[in-house]
């Protein structure tokens, strides 16, 4: 049975996968088994995907991804498909729909998010909601986009069939902070001493006025002391 994760938490691939129930070997993930939408971020240098944030964290402008590499030519200098060879909607194709389907007045497509902040590294950023997309010019191509804006919203687990909270804040924290801080408490929680089941936690909340976008109002708890700090505040 996978653990609840939460927003902030640091995790494994293999725990990731074991929270979605399926093995996640691509970026963008649409109601992949009929489960939660998902895709896998990385502001890293280096990094395959232009993404980016803005707002402050509040907004993911998100890529989309390259057509299947082949021996004759880079799936760079290829136009990012809407369709497939047979006509079915690619995943950028789903994608764009459901962010259509919103400005013509559905609900939005609710996303779960994790980003790749190191090698076998992984943080739960939350969920987003897909409010838009569209094309643009990336050199000689042409490239999806889709904006994501993080959200309160509960989702509710289609398997355990209960609600859960994804998030506690209504901003990311920056990958620049989440590795300054990583590298600052060298990836243990400054409590115990624990590497396992860590998470990014803010020193003093940010319903209470705290910041995500400074490395001093972040450290690494593990689960069990985030949870008793949790409940001290309370």
């Amino acid at each position: 049975m996978s653990k609840d994760i939460k927003a902030g938490d640091i995790i494994s691939y293999m725990e990731m996968c074991m929270a979605e129930g399926y093995s996640l070997q691509r970026g963008m993930n649409f109601r992949v088994k009929g489960k939660d939408t998902v895709i896998l971020m990385s502001l890293r240098k280096g990094a395959p995907y232009a993404d980016r944030t803005e707002e402050d964290g509040q907004i993911l402008i998100y890529e989309g991804h390259d057509v299947p590499r082949n021996i004759n030519e880079s799936p760079k200098t290829v136009d990012q498909p809407q369709f497939t060879p047979n006509g079915k909607l690619t995943e950028n194709g789903k994608f764009f729909k459901a962010a259509s389907d919103y400005k013509d007045g559905a609900v939005p497509e609710l996303i779960k998010v994790y980003e790749k902040i190191k090698d076998g590294i992984w943080v739960y950023n939350g969920v987003f909601e897909l409010i838009d997309a569209w094309q643009e010019k990336a050199g000689k191509r042409k490239v999806f986009k889709f904006k994501l804006r993080v959200t309160d919203i509960t989702l509710t687990e289609k398997v355990a069939t209960k609600t859960v909270t994804d998030i506690e804040h209504n901003r990311m924290i920056p990958t620049s902070v989440k590795l300054e801080v990583w590298q600052r408490d060298k990836g243990k929680c400054v409590t115990c001493g624990s590497t396992d089941n860590l998470h990014f936690d803010h020193i003093l909340p940010f319903s209470k006025g705290g910041t995500s976008l400074k490395a001093e109002n972040i450290q690494l708890l593990c689960a069990r002391h985030n949870l008793q700090k949790r409940d001290k505040i309370q």
